[in-house]
């Protein structure tokens, strides 16, 4: 199993380098500078042109490059914002929990609701709950996280007082962006159960269990359920990785002080080294829990855990 993981981990290193080299590109030949958005109204243009000096963006395209990675590895420095003179990774810190609690909750109730109406859907085969929640995951699978967020904005916070219409000063400000998270991630999670059920369920053991009288409920929860949530598992570690992404926009809709909003605001201002830090430091995170899932689908399931065994 080490021998895996250090593979894995070994990999993990030209991805993100060739992430954060294409970003860096992207941000490179991006018209605007630093220096404009920061002199003001009808700067000087040796002021601006000071202005980047100081900043270092006057340099050359593989220096700029390489000072990144350069602070990264031998100080863990992800530098400091053109706009606000602080440092990125500590920026970062105090942002993320808000980012990976809206993911996590978001996760969680993906989980339950696409694995619990699967499950049903599958049990269910061809009557009226089957039929109606495949239009209904249908539905929300075309639909974007954003315009749920705005239609739930719409509908409960703006004619209820239930939940907060924006910001997470107390857990009823979570409420709403998971729900906008969970309608989207939810529908392709229960179409993926249902299907993995009834492949499962069409087996040559299922079938033997109920030839030897054992109970429908334990041939469903114990033999089929056990062998079916393997491909789930999977598509739960992708779905973590999409509510981290669609965290970005559901932040600036519900005004959340993530790391959403923190780096978009920092594209709009060509903030380079929070974007490239912000950058970086989700790709790491991205690795991470596909890792995390690889190890947990190896130990579930127990021919990949054999292969590494030996």
């Amino acid at each position: 199993m080490w021998k895996f993981i250090v593979k894995r981990v070994l990999l993990m290193i030209p991805i993100i380098l060739g992430v954060t080299l294409v970003v860096f590109t992207i941000m490179y030949f991006t018209p605007g500078s630093p220096g404009e958005l920061m002199a003001g109204t009808n700067p000087d243009p040796e002021v601006i042109e000071q202005i980047n000096h100081d900043l270092g963006f006057d340099q050359p395209f593989h220096i700029r490059y390489f000072n990144f990675l350069k602070g990264i590895v031998t100080k863990l420095d992800f530098g400091t914002s053109y706009i606000s003179q602080r440092p990125v990774l500590g920026e970062i810190m105090s942002r993320f929990p808000r980012t990976l609690t809206l993911a996590f909750f978001s996760m969680i109730t993906t989980a339950i609701v696409g694995i619990a109406i699967g499950i049903l859907s599958a049990v269910k085969q061809y009557s009226f709950i089957d039929y109606a929640s495949t239009v209904v995951s249908m539905f929300f699978s075309s639909m974007p996280s954003f315009w749920i967020g705005m239609m739930l904005l719409l509908w409960i916070a703006m004619n209820f007082t239930w939940f907060p219409i924006n910001g997470v000063s107390t857990w009823k400000g979570y409420i709403l962006p998971c729900e906008a998270l969970t309608f989207c991630n939810a529908a392709p999670l229960m179409r993926l159960t249902r299907s993995a059920m009834l492949e499962t369920i069409r087996s040559d053991y299922i079938r033997t269990a109920r030839a030897k009288g054992a109970l429908e409920k334990r041939v469903i929860w114990k033999h089929a359920l056990k062998n079916a949530l393997l491909p789930v598992v999977t598509n739960i570690g992708n779905n973590f990785r999409a509510l981290l992404g669609g965290s970005v926009i559901t932040e600036t809709v519900f005004v959340i002080p993530g790391l959403g909003s923190y780096v978009i605001s920092a594209i709009r201002s060509k903030d380079v080294p929070v974007v490239m830090g912000c950058t970086l430091f989700m790709s790491a995170t991205f690795l991470i829990v596909i890792l995390l899932t690889d190890i947990l689908y190896a130990y579930i399931d127990p021919r990949v855990k054999a292969k590494y065994m030996k």
